[in-house]
């Protein structure tokens, strides 16, 4: 049985484990923390779920896990391997001119306003 409230738990623990972390644990959860919750508490708690109903949703939320977790991981390789990716557009040239042994002549500009 593939949503035991064994395995329900570990899915809604993987569920909050893949969402922002809160600041503080005391403030009042956030509206998809309230959703995830009410959501597996009535699955939990309904009188006769029917055992298809039950399996869907856990297949939803093992679903959104490995959604979540894919997109966590997305972000950090696209942070790691295109570090310039925040940096001004005049700072990615000159370090890319650098990666080839150029310097950049200053700007006009930069020289006026010294």
């Amino acid at each position: 049985m593939a949503s035991s409230p064994a395995n329900l738990r570990s899915l809604y623990r993987s569920l909050l484990r893949e969402l922002p972390p809160r600041p503080i644990l005391a403030s009042p959860r956030t509206p998809i923390h309230n959703r995830i919750r009410s959501s597996f508490t009535e699955t939990s708690n309904s009188s006769s779920p029917s055992l298809h109903d039950a399996e869907h949703q856990a297949q939803l939320a093992h679903q959104a896990v490995t959604y979540l977790r894919a997109q966590r991981m997305y972000v950090t390789l696209v942070e790691r391997y295109n570090p310039g990716m925040e940096m001004p557009q005049d700072e990615r040239i000159r370090l890319t001119a650098r990666r080839v042994g150029m310097d950049l002549p200053a700007a006009k500009a930069k020289k006026e306003e010294k």
